[in-house]
């Protein structure tokens, strides 16, 4: 199959709507190597969940070869800032580095955490829906959507309030790397993005250490291994990127794009006006309905087999969430968006699976409550006012705005 006809990530088209894509590639084969990314598209639910645990892949391949022994090019020396900010966080990392380090921002990064972050996250909403129904509306995107996860992981990082608008054009900078072959340009940005952030945390990290707080860069510093082992002050400042970078990405897209779902299916709306109790299923709905990253890349560190297919050592795969959560063998009617859905029968690969699972679920999940059970409360009436347009990128796929009226 020519996947240059269907695999379009760069079309604005496609990107608008990838879906019909995907039901072409799931027809075809299970394993498809397309010379649009020089990738191996894989996109079934099953071999995706598979492949998401498979020790054979890896996020990186440099644990067990250089560049040149694994058939790659270096990046050029002008990127270093940023592949050094990216290579130290559990993201990009296999065991055992991935294991120690993850470990240990468990120790700090706890469910108890989560849950005591429960009324910050409540009260943030409240003050960003309040401001937003008082106003009569405007860009939900951009005035409940993205403040509220950056201001609460800026909350739970302990960064000073005066200093917060500089994280979002930090990580939205540096998360361009994560689309498909970035140009020069792109990596510009985020070798200062990285630059910056890495030099603010390195500060704030200073500034903790002579002076404990209640916030999560105190308690990386505290925590350690039981042979005594802490994080490194570079694996802080990643890990503090990371959380902010893939803590509010997913959250929000799932927001905006999640509100353009509903706007399209005014049933299933209405449902979910008018019961409450149905919001928890609504959301894993959401997530699965409309992928917000659709797709994630892996290493091939020694030959696998898909459907017959030999995937050689050297590849790249990419996962195709979105296809995945789309696949009729694992959903019954897939293409149809319910929100009574059962959450049991909703087996959605949205945050991942095996070593690299979402750390930051949870904590997804609750800002989504909220922010969604708000609106449709207070709000009970919000209107689109006009049909949304799409960023350019693919992988984290989202809108440029939402604007609504109250």
């Amino acid at each position: 199959m020519d996947t240059t006809h269907h695999f379009q990530p760069t079309s604005p088209h496609f990107i608008a709507n990838p879906y019909p894509a995907y039901t072409h590639l799931r027809e075809a084969t299970r394993a498809h190597h397309t010379p649009v990314t020089d990738q191996w598209l894989i996109p079934h639910h099953h071999d995706v969940s598979t492949l998401l645990r498979d020790r054979r892949l890896g996020r990186t391949y440099l644990h067990r070869f250089s560049h040149e022994e694994f058939g790659r090019t270096p990046p050029p020396p002008s990127h270093e800032p940023f592949h050094t900010l990216n290579d130290h966080g559990i993201l990009d990392l296999e065991a055992p580095d991935h294991t120690r380090i993850r470990r240990l921002v468990a120790k700090a990064f706890t469910p108890r955490r989560v849950e005591e972050l429960a009324p910050v996250v409540e009260r943030i909403a409240r003050r960003l829906v309040g401001d937003f129904v008082a106003a009569g509306g405007g860009d939900l995107l951009s005035e409940v959507a993205e403040p509220l996860p950056v201001t609460v992981i800026a909350e739970m990082l302990g960064i000073p309030e005066a200093d917060r608008h500089l994280l979002r054009p930090w990580s939205a900078d540096i998360c361009g790397m994560y689309e498909l072959n970035p140009d020069e340009e792109t990596a510009t940005r985020a070798v200062r993005a990285s630059v910056e952030f890495s030099g603010y945390l390195r500060g704030l990290i200073r500034d903790r250490r002579r002076t404990p707080a209640p916030d999560l860069v105190s308690a990386l510093i505290a925590v350690h291994d039981t042979d005594g082992t802490t994080l490194t002050e570079q694996e802080m400042i990643s890990t503090c990127v990371l959380l902010l970078n893939a803590g509010h990405e997913a959250t929000v897209n799932t927001t905006a794009n999640g509100w353009w779902t509903l706007f399209r299916h005014p049933d299933q709306l209405a449902l979910l006006r008018a019961d409450p109790a149905l919001l928890p299923g609504a959301i894993e709905e959401l997530l699965r309905y409309d992928t917000p990253l659709q797709l994630f890349e892996r290493w091939v560190l020694d030959d696998i087999e898909v459907g017959g297919t030999v995937v050689p050592r050297g590849s790249e795969v990419a996962l195709l969430f979105g296809s995945a959560n789309r696949d009729p063998a694992a959903f019954e009617d897939p293409d149809t968006f319910d929100v009574r859905r059962p959450p049991a029968a909703n087996r959605h690969v949205t945050f991942g699976a095996g070593i690299h699972y979402c750390l930051g679920a949870p904590l997804a999940r609750l800002e989504l409550a909220a922010s969604f059970g708000l609106l449709l409360r207070e709000a009970p009436r919000m209107r689109l006012l006009a049909e949304p347009s799409w960023k350019p990128g693919y992988v984290i796929r989202g809108l440029t705005a939402l604007h609504v009226e109250i």
